[in-house]
Order: structure tokens, then C-alpha cells, then sequence
């Protein structure tokens, strides 16, 4: 595991787009391709930001495919949508080879089958897709993308996109499960905020059950993980 730590959200928006852009272009130049699951929140949208002012010409986007780590159960253009989100900040400022978006103006179970068969489709029916990166935000309870505390959606491993019910919430989101998220090549989690600062020590560093702090569950499998944090959020960290 990595952990960088930068002084500002400013900073750190930059370097996760820096990152975000070597690791594009080492994919491109490896497998000709570069698949990314894009996370929402406001970290992440400040670093598609970054990627849209200061790479539009410093990356071959027709070979930058875009997938999505969860959504909530919206249409497109509502302003609570992850893919609103990126669309409005990055993605109506470039062409990428592909955009897929979870369909969540379909009932919640046809979406997550569709968005299923739809990454069988680009990576292969049989094993886990593996992403090249998967951007990763964190909720002050520790949830990441929308595997949230005690929901069924922790214990699936036999699906890659599920419909998960968050009683606390009153609602169910869509996401890519946990072997998904453990399959691919890098997952980078984007943290910024002293509001984050407790969850994140208590990922990190604390002992409590991951069902209690789901991130805890995102350890890819032969992947690299990194935390990119700014100084409020790593403010409690040893």
C-alpha cells in the first residue's frame, strides 16, 4: 500500500491527475487500450477537473475507455448522478474511445444486469473485468463507492455489479462488487477532508471488522493500492 500526502484538496487533485495520466499512458502503450472506473464525490470531481484543463492534449482519450464504480438510482442528467458529474466536468471536454454508465433510469435489477453484461462484453465473459485503475472516493461511516456498512452487497462474490440496499439511506445504489474492485490492476482511493480524518485512521490503522469500515474489503489481488490524502484527512494517522 501507498500513502501520499499532500498539504492541500488543490494538491491533491493535481497529482491524482498526474497519476491518472501516467498510468493511462503506460496501459495505452502496453495493451493499446486504458480502462478506468470513475468514483463520484467532490475529491474525485476536482481531479477530473485537473484532467480536463491540463491533459486534454497530453493523452490519446480515443483510447481511454470510462466505466463507473457505482451510482445512485437516478437518471442521467440529475444532479445527484455520478456520470452527470463526470460528463460535466470531463467528459463533454474531450472524446474518449467509450463511455459506459450504469443505466439507472431502467428498474435497479435490469440495470445492474446490463452493466453486467455489458463489462462481459469488453473484458470477457468468465473472470472478473480487470480495470487498469479504479478511482475510489471515502464516506465519513468508511464506505467506498456504494459498499456501505452491513449491506448485503459486502458478502457477493459470485457478480460484478449488484443492487445494494442502504437502510439508512432509504434507498439502494448500484455498484461493482468487491472481487471487481480486487481484480484490477490499480485502485486508487482519493480522500480530502478532516471530516474523513476518523475513518480513514480507523481503515488504515485500526483493527475494527470490515464490515464496520468497507474499504477495509478493497485489496486487489496482485494490484497496486494507493491512498492519495490531503493533510486534514491524515490528520489523526500516526
Amino acid at each position: 500500500m501507498n500513502l501520499l500526502v499532500y498539504e492541500t484538496p488543490e494538491d491533491l487533485a493535481e497529482a491524482a491527475a498526474r497519476d491518472f495520466a501516467a498510468r493511462a499512458r503506460e496501459a495505452i502503450a502496453e495493451r493499446g487500450r486504458f480502462a478506468v472506473a470513475l468514483a463520484g464525490g467532490s475529491t474525485p470531481k476536482a481531479t477530473y477537473e485537473a484532467l480536463a484543463r491540463d491533459y486534454t492534449d497530453e493523452l490519446d482519450w480515443s483510447k481511454v475507455h470510462v466505466f463507473f464504480g457505482d451510482e445512485r438510482p437516478v437518471p442521467p442528467d440529475h444532479e445527484d448522478s455520478n456520470y452527470r458529474t463526470a460528463r460535466e466536468t470531463l467528459l463533454s471536454r474531450i472524446r474518449v474511445g467509450s463511455v459506459h454508465r450504469i443505466r439507472c433510469e431502467l428498474p435497479p435489477e435490469e440495470a445492474a444486469a446490463a452493466y453486467e453484461q455489458e463489462l462481459r462484453e469488453f473484458f470477457g465473459p468468465d473472470e472478473p473485468p480487470r480495470f487498469d485503475l479504479i478511482l475510489l472516493g471515502l464516506g465519513e461511516d468508511g464506505h467506498t463507492a456504494s459498499l456501505f456498512p452491513e449491506t448485503p452487497a459486502l458478502d457477493v462474490t459470485d457478480r460484478w455489479v449488484v443492487v445494494n440496499p442502504v437502510l439508512e439511506l432509504e434507498t439502494a445504489r448500484l455498484t461493482l462488487t468487491i472481487p471487481v474492485k480486487n481484480a484490477a490492476k490499480a485502485v486508487t482511493f482519493l480522500v480530502a477532508g478532516s471530516d474523513k480524518a476518523g475513518a480513514l485512521k480507523e481503515i488504515l490503522e485500526g483493527d475494527a471488522d470490515p464490515r464496520e469500515y468497507p474499504a477495509k474489503f478493497i485489496r486487489p489481488e496482485g494490484g497496486d493500492l494507493t491512498w492519495m490524502v490531503d493533510k486534514a484527512a491524515a490528520s489523526l494517522l500516526k
